[in-house]
């Protein structure tokens, strides 16, 4: 078997990369935002979290993924800034696009964005589909140029 290493380096350093919004909220407080299409055709507009250690979608959104039910040994919790833990539930999102970029399903965490989006709506008229986290962005191997306002991702 031969194996063509130009073919090995090129498919090992496939990357693209996608513009991001920055959306000021107030005076010295911006979000990283960018824009989504799900396979039936939806948009969504995520925030990039690069504190939030896992990807948060919003569960009213329930056609956009599937639920999962956790293993009875496992506790999910979710904690944000504020006080006290978060409802919090496991799902699958079905696939979509960042730009050219197809994102697989992959497992999130699903919370009730109701109250963040009625907040958001007011400063920015957008309501935001869900929070890409760490897991996300480590997955990719995520590089943020605020500069150029570009995200870039690997695969």
């Amino acid at each position: 078997m031969v194996i063509n290493l130009a073919s090995v380096f090129i498919f090992l350093t496939m990357k693209s990369t996608i513009p991001i919004h920055l959306i000021k909220l107030e005076d010295g407080n911006y979000h990283l935002t960018l824009e989504s299409v799900f396979q039936n055709g939806m948009k969504g507009l995520w925030i990039i979290d690069t504190g939030a250690s896992k990807t948060v979608f919003d569960q009213m959104l329930n056609n956009l993924y599937e639920t999962i039910l956790p293993d009875e040994n496992v506790l999910i919790q979710s904690a944000g800034i504020g006080e006290g833990m978060l409802c919090t539930s496991l799902g699958k999102l079905i696939s979509f696009k960042l730009s050219d970029f197809e994102v697989e399903p992959f497992q999130v965490a699903l919370i009730n964005l109701t109250h963040i989006n009625k907040v958001y709506f007011n400063v920015t008229e957008k309501q935001i589909c869900g929070l890409l986290g760490g897991d996300f962005l480590l997955r990719y191997k995520a590089i943020i140029d605020y500069k150029k306002l570009k995200l870039t991702l690997r695969f």
